[in-house]
């Protein structure tokens, strides 16, 4: 930055997405604008801005995604945590012991149910979840289908109406998830899914949600097929990249509208 640089140009036939990458990063971290001198067959893309250097040579000038904004970070944390203390205080304080006696009624073993899972930039983290199962040996490698026989009768009253969920909201204090985000998958599958989706990676970019645009948009439950999963992937891209607050709002009361409708879910 000894030189003034005001504006970073870069060639996208001379770059690879990942130098682009660290040059996008650096150029936000200093207040630098970049702009990309794009193929021929790659001028239109929503991330970017047509512009012209000099009067002949078209440039692509990068725009901010809403997270790299730490604005928005630091906005949408202090919604997470408020939103998540007021939940714990009026609602899972006297639904855990209810779930704890229900669940220990029907079925040996412990009430939390705790998984890991692919959080923010891939790191793993331990996912909480009310027991819905009977304790076994494939809760770990296997997805929860409809009908699925490992699902108690409290269990499945608990997938039903999402209350299974809650305990997620402890993730979300201690900063492993957010209430709004792509829903967080098993290492075993997320590989699975990288080789399907070329731009699965990009999730890996914002924490993990209780509840999703994909899942509102009715991509829950189940994934049986490779659409189910690109679908899902295609959301939660969208989601990262049009960011708001208001967007939040709305994925939560979507979620609260869908679970007083009683909306199937199994994952």
């Amino acid at each position: 930055m000894e030189k003034n640089i005001d504006e970073i140009y870069c060639s996208q036939k001379e770059i690879s997405p990942e130098q682009l990458k660290k040059i996008t990063r650096f150029a936000t971290k200093y207040n630098r604008v970049v702009k990309i001198i794009p193929n021929a067959d790659e001028l239109f893309n929503k991330n970017v801005k047509n512009e012209y250097y000099g009067d002949t040579t078209l440039v692509l000038k990068v725009k901010q995604l809403p997270f790299e904004v730490i604005d928005n970070r630091i906005i949408k944390r202090i919604f997470d945590i408020i939103f998540s203390i007021f939940i714990c205080i009026f609602v899972l304080s006297w639904l855990y012991p209810i779930i704890f006696l229900l669940v220990k009624i029907e079925s040996k073993g412990p009430v939390i149910f705790k998984q890991v899972r692919e959080g923010l930039n891939g790191t793993s983290f331990v996912c909480y979840k009310f027991r819905s199962m009977y304790v076994n040996s494939d809760q770990n490698t296997m997805h929860a289908s409809v009908h699925d026989s490992r699902v108690t009768k409290v269990g499945a009253f608990m997938r039903k109406t999402s209350i299974d969920e809650f305990p997620q909201f402890l993730n979300v204090l201690s900063g492993a998830m957010s209430v709004v985000g792509p829903r967080p998958h098993i290492e075993k599958f997320a590989l699975e899914y990288q080789k399907d989706v070329d731009n699965y990676i990009a999730r890996h970019d914002v924490k993990p949600g209780i509840t999703g645009l994909a899942q509102v948009s009715g991509y829950r439950g189940e994934i049986q097929k490779k659409s189910d999963i690109k679908n899902r992937v295609r959301l939660d891209i969208f989601y990262i990249e049009n960011w708001s607050l208001a967007l939040d709002l709305k994925i939560i009361f979507k979620t609260i509208f869908s679970v007083f409708r009683g909306d199937e879910k199994a994952y």
